[in-house]
């Protein structure tokens, strides 16, 4: 039903989710300030935040659902095909009632059953709202319930005054956001290590680390205890790999590339390590676990419908009055706004040619402000072509990216005609090995992407992950990934390869977000508190991460490339570091990298780019503050 969420605090004002309640204002941003005991209660109320902004953006779009299904009525389709559509197409309303004024609720049309555990409770509300629609006013209960039995119950009178909608919605979502950000805020200690069978250990040194507060994930790794990822400097023989088999009492041997990933009950890591120092091998490392990175039919401007075909161009932009109908984005969507992307569609609104690729979780491939935006995908984790989404980070990164724009639903992507390609790396727990985020890279890549967004990582840095990144880079794909939710300077993976492009996040008041990691490695900011977007079954959600920072950076280079193919991957990542509008400190600094992406002036830049920007003289770069540092000293020059 909805972007269905509900209350979690139904109390709190509406001033805070326009614009999100941001930390103590400060001049300058640094290590000082964001204390560990500042972190957490930083994240805690970011939590909150989402969980409350979560639960508005369902009430909003539930009451537009209930609208829609009495303007249907009034138009004279049959009540019980209406009612039942809406629940069919929208789970989580639990029971609606249709009922003519002065009858009891009771005496109404309904489909549906009151919760059995609440079902006094959701009556008592179903009376209240009876008695309020019948008066000609719109009603919401406060939730009950807990846990995932959250409910509310929700009631619209017709514009006629004659007749009404009652109903109870299920909030389940509201604890599945929560669950989300507590671990991908890292306010607990995550993954379950008895589930994934793992170690936390430093990532310097692989010495077992316990994992019991957040402070304690800022440079942790988790690796598999049984496992490790080998690249011998020539392929073994069947006979030798045979043999390695028989010493080791392996289970399994995957191979992706030239590159193994060994698995055995027998030894643990570090033995497995020692084992094949002995052949002649490129590297054996752990086999290390990666997790999000996140603090966890159309209209035209005139309002008549229309759609989007396969005939839209970014030759027919939109005008300099446009706003989009979606029916969340005026009061929810701060951030595209801030970064000029309405300005931006004047110039170019994407190419259905340029495909970006979503490596993550997987993406909701029935949500309605998705349709006709997802490419066929893969999932690596079960190794078939179904990559739905289990855990809601996927779908809410690819909502940022694509979500239907001016359909009178929900919210606006940044994109209007670029196709996503989800691929699947991460389970149900948010987590996934090296090797099968390398595999997703791969994939991605021999199936056309363009453009990768990887809200992920990992402080180990993984000689096979970055073969998988040399792989995609090689052969042109702009990769952009989120630098993590710890407030480390520890540089994170994939984010600090050089062939990656790192994004940090900032609120509405282009601070830095308490969360996010910095570092010399970082490219630019981008949005990345309480944003709202696309979630599993129907839904909207208000998450926090620099998960949610990387994605607008990605539409950005999609848009890029669809304003000039002829560009390079790294003429796309110079001209959106160019373009960055400056924070902190003058130029590049380790919190903003180059600053704040700006839509308009990037677009501008790469229609008007005619050679490569790749060729420019060093000196040039280097007078232009072109080169970040990451890059300086290989490239010989002084920052």
């Amino acid at each position: 039903m909805w972007r269905y969420l509900s209350t979690v605090a139904v109390v709190l004002g509406l001033g805070v989710l326009l614009y999100p309640a941001q930390p103590p204002q400060r001049t300058k941003p640094g290590p000082e300030v964001y204390s560990a005991k500042y972190e957490t209660s930083s994240k805690l109320a970011l939590l909150e935040q989402d969980v409350k902004l979560t639960d508005e953006l369902c009430r909003s779009q539930c009451a537009i659902d209930y609208t829609t299904m009495l303007g249907q009525i009034d138009s004279g389709e049959p009540v019980t095909n209406v009612l039942k559509n809406m629940r069919n197409h929208h789970e989580k309303m639990e029971v609606i009632v249709w009922s003519k004024r002065g009858q009891t609720w009771e005496q109404g049309i309904k489909s549906g059953e009151l919760p059995a555990e609440h079902k006094d409770q959701a009556a008592t509300y179903l009376k209240e709202a009876k008695s309020a629609v019948d008066g000609g006013k719109h009603y919401q209960s406060p939730k009950f319930g807990a846990g995932q039995q959250v409910y509310f119950v929700q009631g619209t009178p017709s514009t006629n005054g004659q007749d009404s909608l009652i109903g109870v919605i299920h909030q389940d979502v509201l604890a599945h956001v929560t669950d989300h950000q507590m671990k991908n805020l890292r306010l607990e200690p995550y993954p379950n290590e008895n589930r994934w069978k793992t170690k936390a250990v430093e990532t310097n040194t692989l010495k077992e680390k316990v994992v019991d507060h957040p402070e304690d994930n800022q440079g942790t790794s988790h690796y598999q205890q049984n496992e490790v990822v080998v690249r011998f400097k020539s392929d073994p023989s069947e006979a030798q790999l045979k043999q390695i088999k028989n010493e080791i009492n392996a289970i399994s041997a995957q191979k992706l590339g030239y590159t193994y990933v060994f698995r055995t009950n027998s030894m643990d890591a570090k033995s497995l390590i020692t084992y094949f120092s002995k052949w002649n091998v490129a590297y054996v490392e752990p086999h290390f676990l990666y997790m999000t990175n996140n603090y966890f039919g159309d209209h035209d401007e005139t309002g008549s419908n229309t759609s989007h075909s396969e005939s839209d161009t970014n030759q027919s932009p939109v005008s300099s009055s446009f706003m989009p109908n979606d029916n969340l984005y005026q009061r929810y969507q701060w951030n595209l706004p801030l970064i000029e992307t309405i300005q931006g569609w004047q110039l170019n609104r994407g190419a259905n040619d340029v495909i970006v690729a979503v490596v993550d979780t997987g993406v909701d491939l029935k949500h309605p402000d998705l349709q006709g935006q997802l490419l066929p995908g893969y999932n690596v984790i079960s190794g078939n072509d179904n990559p739905q989404d289990d855990v809601g980070h996927g779908t809410h990164v690819t909502g940022v990216i694509a979500a239907l724009v001016n359909n009178n639903l929900g919210v606006a992507g940044m994109t209007w005609f670029n196709k996503v390609l989800p691929v699947k790396v991460l389970d149900q727990t948010g987590a996934g090995s090296t090797y099968s985020v390398a595999q997703g890279i791969i994939w991605a890549t021999d199936h056309g992407a363009k453009v990768m967004n990887l809200s992920l990582g990992n402080y180990a840095d993984s000689g096979f992950l970055h073969d998988a990144i040399q792989y995609a880079y090689d052969r042109d794909v702009a990769l952009i990934a989120a630098s993590g939710n710890d407030n480390t300077e520890q540089p994170g993976y994939p984010a600090a390869y050089p062939e990656v492009f790192a994004v940090a996040a900032s609120d509405s008041h282009n601070e830095k977000a308490p969360f996010s990691n910095y570092g010399d490695y970082i490219d630019v900011t981008a949005p990345g508190v309480t944003i709202a977007s696309t979630y599993p079954n129907n839904q909207y959600a208000a998450l926090s991460g620099t998960s949610m920072a990387s994605p607008h950076v990605t539409a950005l280079a999609a848009l890029i490339r669809s304003a000039n193919p002829n560009l390079k991957n790294t003429d796309v990542y110079e001209i959106m570091r160019q373009s960055a509008m400056d924070l902190g400190d003058e130029g590049h600094d380790k919190y903003f990298g180059y600053g704040l992406i700006d839509v308009v002036k990037a677009i501008q830049m790469a229609k008007q780019e005619t050679a490569p920007m790749s060729y420019w003289p060093q000196d040039l770069a280097r007078q232009l503050h072109l080169v970040p540092k990451k890059y300086a000293g290989s490239l010989g020059l002084e920052k």
